[in-house]
Order: C-alpha cells, then structure tokens, then sequence
C-alpha cells in the first residue's frame, strides 16, 4: 500500500515556543505519509546530532512504514542553534497532533509510535520517558493531549549524554559546552525509565564508533529492570547511520524484525 504524501503541516501556524525568527528552521512541521485503511502511525524523527537532520533517515523510512501498511509522519523538529527543550516540544506537540486528529486520518489514538535514529533517537528516548497527559485546561485542544508515545523504535540511537558513552556533538548541540549537571542527568534517558515507559524496539551495530553499542545496552537494561517489554538487535559490524541498511543483507534484515515486532503490538 503507498503512502499519499500531503503537504507539510506546521506545529504551531502562529509561532512556536522559544522560537526566534521565521524561518523554516523556526517553524517545526510534520509531512504525513498516509496509508488509507491504517489504524496506527509512527512519527520519524531522522538523525543528525541535533545539528542537522538526515534526509536518508526521514522520507525513505516514511514510505518503509507505509509498506507494512503503517501511516508515517516525519518530523522537522528544531536543531542548533536552539537547545533542549525546543526538541522535545516539537516531539511532544507531533505526538499530541497526531493524536488529537487521529479519527479524520483513520487512525487508532492508542497505536501512535515514535521513532528515531542517533540523536534523532535521543529524542524519540526523550519522548519515551519525558511525557505527561496532556493540560485538559488548554485552550488549544492540541494540548489536551497526551504527549506519551504508545511505542518507541530507537535506531542506534544516542541514549546517554554523560561520559564515557555520550555522543559528545550531540550533548553540545542540545545542552551547550558546558551543561548544568542535573540537565544532563535528566536527559540521560536510561536513567528516566519507569514502568510506564512504552515498549521498544532497538538496534545498533556493535562496532559503532560515533555512538557507542552500550547506549542501547543501557536502555534495553533499564528497560528490563522496569519490566517492559523490549526488543534488542545487536548486529556485528556496520557503520554509524546506516538507515534503512539496503545495501546491508545483514543489517538491513532490521527492517524486516521491526515490522514483525511492530505487528505483534498491533501496528
């Protein structure tokens, strides 16, 4: 089933938080890939270390997802200059977007996933464990909201912003050269999971150099002291950012367990 791209949606049309100009580095949106007749959508969010964002890791991911018969919405959050938390309120606000219009997309609002890839991955882990139910007061109904993901697919993903496994770009682009310890801490994801964390689907290579394996380690731990459900792919050799992995018969054997995984929990 092919995805029907539609144009780009923005956030927030009258300005987002914390933004500083106009641009459209100012303004985060979401492209929708529709798949007519699906009831479930994850939300992509393409790698870059916070600096930039990979366009190999966004739209070829989308269609991947619509194959499997899954809606996709790739996710043009706000990068450095801006810093934490302007990534995650874009994260948030897709979560909740999607959601809020989930009937006119024909879409279950309890089957909305997030996935990421590298930093891109430290957000959608940062999603994961950094939610709340949404401000019944709002007068945006998009705030409303829930901003808790249902599930969470982490692509080598950057997880730990403290030595010695820390992607160093990554932590200076989000908190700056030198971050204030509880911040850091904080957004060391393995260290917010709970037994509400939403299940996970991991995968990295064990010789990543950029994005050492233990950040997924550490997650996948975390994961398992909290009782949820996850489930971790390590392969043995391949370079940071492979996306899909195409020209990989070994790794990209990836895409092909995640749709299993994602169709087991009802994707």
């Amino acid at each position: 089933m092919a995805g029907s791209s539609h144009a780009l949606i923005e956030l927030w049309p009258e300005g987002a938080p914390l933004a500083v100009g106009t641009s459209d580095e100012d303004r985060p949106a979401i492209t929708p890939y529709i798949v007519v007749g699906s009831k479930s959508a994850v939300i992509v969010c393409p790698g870059g270390g916070y600096g930039m964002r990979a366009d190999h890791e966004g739209e070829p991911i989308a269609l991947w997802l619509n194959s499997l018969g899954i809606s996709a919405f790739v996710l043009r959050y706000r990068v450095a200059p801006y810093k934490y938390p302007s990534p995650l309120l874009d994260a948030q606000r897709a979560i909740r977007y999607v959601r809020l219009n989930a009937g006119e997309y024909g879409i279950d609002a309890g089957r909305i996933g997030i996935l990421g890839f590298s930093a891109g991955g430290h957000l959608v882990s940062t999603a994961g464990t950094h939610y709340d139910a949404g401000n019944p007061e709002a007068e945006d109904p998009i705030e409303r909201m829930s901003s808790r993901p249902d599930l969470l697919i982490l692509c080598y993903p950057v997880i730990s912003l403290q030595a010695p496994y820390m992607h160093e770009g990554s932590r200076i682009n989000l908190l700056g050269e030198e971050p204030d310890a509880e911040l850091v801490q904080l957004l060391c994801n393995e260290l917010q999971v709970t037994p509400d964390t939403p299940p996970a689907f991991l995968w990295h290579t064990s010789d990543d150099a950029p994005v050492p394996v233990e950040n997924s380690l550490l997650f996948a731990m975390a994961l398992r002291r909290a009782g949820v459900p996850f489930d971790l792919h390590v392969y043995e050799q391949g370079p940071h950012g492979m996306g899909l992995a195409s020209d990989d018969p070994h790794v990209g054997n990836w895409t092909t367990v995640c749709g299993l995984w994602l169709k087991r929990n009802g994707f």
